[in-house]
């Protein structure tokens, strides 16, 4: 059984992504408590009583309510029932800036769950991998959090098979090949990083960009193999650089590549501010952009 609970109660159907969902209950599904928190333990209870199913919080700002059910309950459970029992649902929820949402439509919530055990954590940047992903992170018996860019939803196209096909959970994917430097990226600044190789292969450099895809569990060994190849490493991502995905990445390339190295990790991540900021400037000033992620990879070549 699969209920998307917040495309089917009004959430991300409201974005233009979800696709309603009233034929599940035979006429339209039944209002949610209004709470992020109920939707959440709705969804473990549902999970411990056998069904698989979808929450959504309408935006990822909204997702602080849900924190005690996902890593208080839905990632301890199977641990405390010394593997008797598992919680195999989906949280799903959008994420992320550059779309003028400001303070409480922008953020980014990646690191805080990708810190959890028992959790798991997805956040795919095209449309083949949020299909391939969804679909993986449904069959799976443990719960995961399924992170889409806002941005994405309009100013990314491509094409998904009409077949059965999954993106494994925990596998990242090398988008672009090269030889000068590796570029570890996820989500929106995947884009914003491929363009900026595009723009370096004109100058001579080839850069290699690898789509991290699962942030939890990472895909260590392809992370390893591409910055053993180029020996230079830029990590980014729009959250901020402290304590985040890319800081995990870093140390992961630091502890177990070290020898390999030509010059020192580099990132290109969000500053040290709360929050996206809404007005256009600031906005810009805050988030990667294909050029500020050019300007890293000339410094990082360059050493």
């Amino acid at each position: 059984c699969c209920v998307g609970v917040w495309c089917v109660w009004g959430g991300l159907a409201s974005l233009g992504c979800g696709g309603g969902g009233g034929g599940v209950w035979g006429g339209g599904a039944p209002p949610p408590p209004p709470p992020e928190a109920s939707i959440a333990g709705i969804a473990v209870g549902a999970a411990l009583s056998g069904l698989r199913p979808i929450a959504e919080v309408q935006f990822a700002d909204f997702i602080w309510p849900t924190v005690n059910q996902m890593i208080g309950e839905a990632a301890r459970i199977r641990y405390g029932s010394n593997g008797k029992l598992n919680v195999p649902m989906v949280l799903r929820s959008p994420y992320g800036g550059h779309v003028r949402g400001g303070l409480y439509h922008s953020q980014s919530v990646e690191s805080y769950f990708a810190h959890t055990p028992g959790l798991k954590v997805v956040a795919p940047a095209t449309p083949y991998d949020a299909k391939g992903l969804l679909k993986a992170a449904i069959r799976d018996d443990d719960p995961v959090i399924v992170l889409e860019h806002k941005r994405t939803y309009r100013s990314v196209r491509g094409e998904t098979p009409d077949e059965d096909y999954v993106v494994p959970i925990g596998s990242a994917e090398v988008k672009r090949e090269g030889t000068d430097a590796s570029i570890i990226t996820y989500g929106l600044t995947l884009h914003y990083s491929m363009q900026a190789a595009a723009e370096l292969e004109n100058e001579g450099v080839s850069v290699e960009v690898v789509d991290l895809r699962t942030l939890r569990p990472l895909d260590t060994e392809t992370v390893l193999e591409s910055v053993r190849r180029t020996s230079k490493a830029l990590v980014v991502h729009e959250d901020n650089a402290a304590v985040s995905v890319g800081s995990e990445v870093s140390a992961l390339i630091a502890e177990h590549a070290f020898e390999y190295l030509d010059a020192p990790v580099m990132r290109c991540a969000g500053p040290e501010i709360p929050a996206m900021p809404f007005a256009p400037t600031l906005e810009a000033a805050y988030m990667p952009t294909a050029e500020k992620i050019a300007a890293k990879l000339r410094e990082l070549v360059a050493y």
